[in-house]
């Protein structure tokens, strides 16, 4: 599960790390404490033309499939499990063709014993951000003019397995890390997509979850550098 993550790169920076030809409009600042629904930015390849363009857009993270009638869920969709992403009608259409990846500087995770929930920050070994595979969307919000600007709304989802090596220790499920030799093939839309695709990007993703760090922090609360610094539990 991922529920929480930061990312601490500007939209520059992202654009040169991810070779981006195309910035988006209205790129969400950096941020140490991402919540669904928030915007977050994606990295996606369109395949309005030929050849595609690699873009950097900005996204509502939970994401709204194109059928659609409102925004909101009766589930959460911020996560798709991979085992599952390509049957399920939410999460489909989007593997097979609208794929993208989700930039983290690192995400937060709550080990949980009893009633007690203990926060860590979880990041990659050298400080790099990590790339999220994730899915998006586009929806057209049938209570909006065609006029107005705002009725497309791209949304997207970050693919989850099951937790590998030491980050099981503290939850059962991981987001899918996909591997730099990786990126191109998740992104192209002129591959199609399907289960043995997802299956094979999580096959690809397990050495970079299992060389993850991770250390407790205080308890989330506000939006700062403040919130990865580690908790010395001498102290506690």
């Amino acid at each position: 599960m991922c529920g929480r993550f930061i990312i601490t790169d500007t939209a520059p920076d992202l654009a040169a790390m991810f070779d981006v030809e195309h910035e988006g409009e209205n790129l969400p600042e950096p941020s140490w404490n991402i919540r669904p629904t928030e915007q977050i930015p994606i990295v996606l390849e369109s395949k309005r033309t030929d050849p595609a363009v690699r873009r950097l857009e900005s996204a509502r993270w939970s994401l709204i499939p194109s059928f659609a009638t409102e925004p909101t869920s009766k589930f959460p969709t911020f996560n798709a499990r991979a085992e599952t992403a390509a049957e399920k009608p939410t999460f489909k259409t989007s593997v097979k063709s609208r794929r993208a990846l989700v930039p983290a500087t690192g995400y937060f995770e709550w080990h949980t014993e009893g009633t007690v929930k203990t926060p860590y920050f979880i990041h990659s070994d050298d400080g790099l951000p990590l790339a999220f595979a994730g899915l998006y969307s586009w929806w057209k919000n049938p209570a909006a003019a065609d006029t107005d600007p705002a009725r497309w709304v791209l949304s997207a989802t970050i693919l989850t397995t099951d937790a590998r090596g030491p980050l099981a220790q503290i939850h059962d499920r991981a987001p899918v890390a996909l591997p730099e030799e990786w990126w191109d093939q998740w992104l192209d839309p002129a591959t199609e997509g399907d289960q043995t695709l997802v299956d094979a990007a999580v096959a690809a993703s397990r050495e970079v979850v299992e060389s993850l760090n991770f250390y407790q922090v205080a308890p989330i609360s506000g939006n700062g550098p403040e919130l990865i610094e580690p908790v010395d539990n001498d102290s506690v």
